[in-house]
């Protein structure tokens, strides 16, 4: 079933939950495990997230170092096909720009539509590690709305090769990414959501929100993007702080801010469940606050947390 009609025939807000593959090598039974511990509280759709290729460089025999590109994160489209089939939950795949050209892209869409696979979230992906800014790759795309087209181009049954025979239409619903706190290299919000629109008006059918930690945040965003013309639903995402390294990581990260009142909390901590605790409090703030504000749903990334967000939404839900 696709995002959009779950939605919209939804009759009270939904529950929803981001997973990130396992490492290489990785036991995808824990992954598995983390599904089973959070599908009791029903969710509506599970997303599974994607990871391009790294730069590494390893130590050969002779002291030389070799520089190599690996993909530490791999399965994203064979781990939405075992969730989906396994639990009977609709599965949202990432798939990413990073790292892929146009015919890679298709490919990858190919492989998700053979596999009843509705549903996936166009990102452009981060640069990646060590690098200062996103380059594609050759053939590839620069911006994510170039691959919502395609996805739209698809669905209606245009692929790169005009010249196919019976070329068969695809039936995806396609989620992009919004940024309340604006993407970090956007020069301000209103040409953030200048491009967010165009995602939209590209084929994107709702939106799903970086994580905040202020609700005030996501409340203004909404309202900025419903005066930009943006109609589509706009899912709030939000994470349950789990350590205090989380202070420094996530704001380097997702480029994003924390109130004052939950870092002179967490700051005053000193043990890690004092620190999940207020985590799982202050998320549990948020969501009930969102709830109350008529929101269609709340996305939870459980980063490695999915205890952290069971006590959340057995609270909220």
């Amino acid at each position: 079933m696709q995002v959009i009609d779950i939605l919209n025939q939804a009759k009270r807000p939904l529950f929803t939950f981001e997973l990130v593959p396992p490492l290489k090598g990785g036991d995808v039974q824990t992954l598995l495990e983390t599904v089973r511990q959070l599908s009791r509280f029903e969710p509506a759709y599970i997303n599974v997230t994607n990871h391009q290729q790294e730069v590494v460089y390893i130590e050969r025999p002779d002291g030389l170092l070799e520089r190599r590109t690996v993909r530490k994160r791999p399965g994203t489209i064979a781990l939405s096909a075992l969730i989906q089939y396994t639990f009977n939950i609709p599965v949202v795949a990432h798939l990413i720009c990073g790292g892929m050209d146009q015919d890679e892209l298709e490919d990858a869409l190919v492989e998700l539509n053979f596999l009843g696979i509705e549903n996936v979230l166009a990102l452009r992906g981060d640069p990646p590690n060590g690098e200062k800014r996103f380059v594609p790759v050759k053939g590839g795309y620069e911006h994510s709305c170039e691959l919502v087209s395609q996805i739209r181009d698809l669905n209606r049954g245009k692929y790169l090769d005009q010249d196919l025979q019976n070329a068969q239409k695809t039936h995806f619903c396609t989620g992009v990414a919004g940024y309340p706190e604006k993407h970090a290299e956007a020069p301000n919000l209103e040409r953030d959501i200048e491009m967010l629109k165009y995602k939209v008006d590209c084929g994107a059918d709702y939106i799903v929100t970086q994580m905040f930690f202020d609700n005030a945040v996501y409340y203004r965003f909404v309202d900025a993007c419903r005066k930009a013309g943006i109609t589509v639903p706009i899912i709030p995402g939000l994470k349950p702080i789990g350590s205090k390294r989380d202070l420094a990581t996530i704001p380097q990260t997702f480029h994003v801010d924390f109130p004052s009142e939950l870092v002179e909390l967490l700051s005053k901590a000193t043990k890690l469940s004092e620190i999940r605790e207020i985590g799982v409090h202050w998320c549990t703030l948020q969501t009930k606050d969102l709830l109350a504000h008529g929101v269609p749903g709340v996305h939870f990334y459980t980063l490695g947390k999915a205890e952290s967000v069971a006590s959340v939404v057995r609270s909220c839900y």
